[in-house]
């Protein structure tokens, strides 16, 4: 088993029957929606909402009860993975191009567990570049904006053509370095126009589940 599957494995226990879960997106989530798909064989009882057309697309293949939005009014837990988690509860995401739908998902969830492997542990962000959603509208305004920050936007491209999110927006990936103050760039991020919103996540996860070399699996609560 690798460090991920081990981790988002430890992650669905927390799942208890009635509940309504988030489904993360991207590698590591792919993990816990297959565990949540035998969970559910098994007889355990839940509906789901995914943060993306392809996690969807999963738990209807493996026969996880989807629900509409617009029947719920929370999310009980949400288990995602994560590019990189410091120490204090902040999270890059985006990777998989979903951060937007993530962010929602997180922001409503009672519990918002993260699963990584130890490689996305780190003391400060910034190795990974952050993912930012802008509309295509004027697109080199809002790069120039982002530049302004002091980085350089990349367009991120997927089979030689500009990738687009499920909701048709641009992601330009960017780097700052080191990230000393997570909440402050998320702040000046957001106050762009044309930003729909960033891969920073401030102090959203409540449960951080790592997945470490030798199989063991540790678990951090911060909230």
């Amino acid at each position: 088993m690798n460090l991920k599957q081990a981790a988002a494995e430890k992650a669905v226990e927390y799942i208890k029957d009635g509940m309504i879960v988030g489904l993360g997106t991207g590698s590591t989530a792919y993990f816990a929606i297959r565990r949540i798909a035998e969970r559910v064989k098994e007889g355990l009882k839940l509906r789901a909402v995914a943060s993306s057309r392809h996690s969807e697309e999963l738990a209807r293949e493996w026969g996880i009860p989807l629900v509409s939005f617009s029947e719920i009014e929370a999310i009980d837990v949400t288990i995602d993975g994560a590019d990189e988690a410091d120490g204090e509860a902040n999270l890059i995401k985006g990777g998989g191009g979903a951060l937007l739908r993530e962010k929602i998902l997180a922001h409503h969830s009672r519990r918002m567990i993260v699963i990584v492997d130890e490689s996305k542990r780190v003391e400060r962000l910034g190795a990974f570049p952050l993912p930012v959603e802008i509309v295509p509208f004027a697109e080199n305004l809002t790069l120039r904006s982002l530049k302004e920050l002091g980085t350089e936007p990349v367009l991120r491209e997927k089979d030689g053509e500009l990738f687009r999110t499920d909701n048709g927006n641009l992601i330009a990936d960017c780097r700052f370095g080191v990230i000393a103050d997570a909440a402050e760039l998320e702040r000046r991020l957001n106050l762009i126009p044309g930003v729909v919103e960033n891969g920073l996540f401030v102090r959203m996860a409540h449960t951080v589940v790592t997945g470490c070399a030798g199989g063991r699996v540790t678990i951090q609560d911060y909230i």
